[in-house]
């Protein structure tokens, strides 16, 4: 009787040790995240306002993630979607407004992977606008917006832009981007003179439509 005892109290000690245990919640370790890389590209660096675009890119490694895409510029906002099962993505967007703008693909952190971001690109989205130009006669004159006109000042005439504004013109593949320097032009339908010396860096006629920025 007296070995029964101290063997009965050894089990018990184990039992309750063994409950114990047991009652323990059992601790999972997630898997540790893995750092991604992120690509982007847009279909067209130069487009007019209004006209669908795509942004394209792929996360790696692959599987489905969230993308965040962010657009800088007057028109830009945050456009969100989930990549393909082999990490890449497309999305259509349309500017709304003229202007320059820097894109850049964000790839949200999940269980998986660390988020990261894409190499920022950059656009323009123009407008049509009926432009002419002015300079010979007038140089020596000053400008509404400080300064003397000279033959190679760079600049443009506008009626409501602010003074310093900088405007980005393409004609014909050729683009420039000039401050606005003067007021004008003051003939019905028109929205900019250029100077002499832009007029000539963009190879423009003289009267005609090109593409601004603005």
């Amino acid at each position: 009787m007296r070995y029964l005892l101290p063997a009965m109290a050894v089990a018990a000690l184990a039992c309750a040790a063994s409950t114990s245990l047991a009652a323990q919640p059992q601790r999972h370790h997630r898997p540790a995240r893995v750092p991604s890389h992120v690509s982007l590209h847009v279909s067209r660096h130069s487009t007019l306002s209004g006209r669908r675009l795509v942004l394209r890119g792929r996360v790696r490694p692959g599987g489905r993630h969230r993308v965040k895409l962010v657009l800088r510029g007057s028109g830009g906002g945050v456009v969100r979607t989930t990549t393909r099962p082999n990490g890449s993505f497309a999305v259509g967007w349309s500017p709304d407004r003229p202007g320059a703008y820097r894109v850049r693909a964000y790839g949200v952190h999940d269980r998986m992977v660390r988020g990261s971001a894409s190499v920022p690109r950059r656009l323009t989205a123009y407008r049509q606008a009926e432009a002419s130009y002015y300079g010979p006669g007038l140089y020596g004159n000053g400008v509404a917006c400080g300064g003397t006109l000279e033959p190679g000042t760079l600049g443009v005439a506008s009626k409501t832009l602010p003074c310093g504004a900088r405007v980005t013109f393409r004609y014909h593949g050729r683009t420039v981007t000039v401050p606005v320097i003067d007021r004008g032009p003051y003939v019905a339908g028109r929205d900019f003179d250029l100077t002499a010396a832009t007029k000539q860096r963009l190879g423009f006629p003289g009267v005609a439509t090109l593409l601004a920025s603005r």
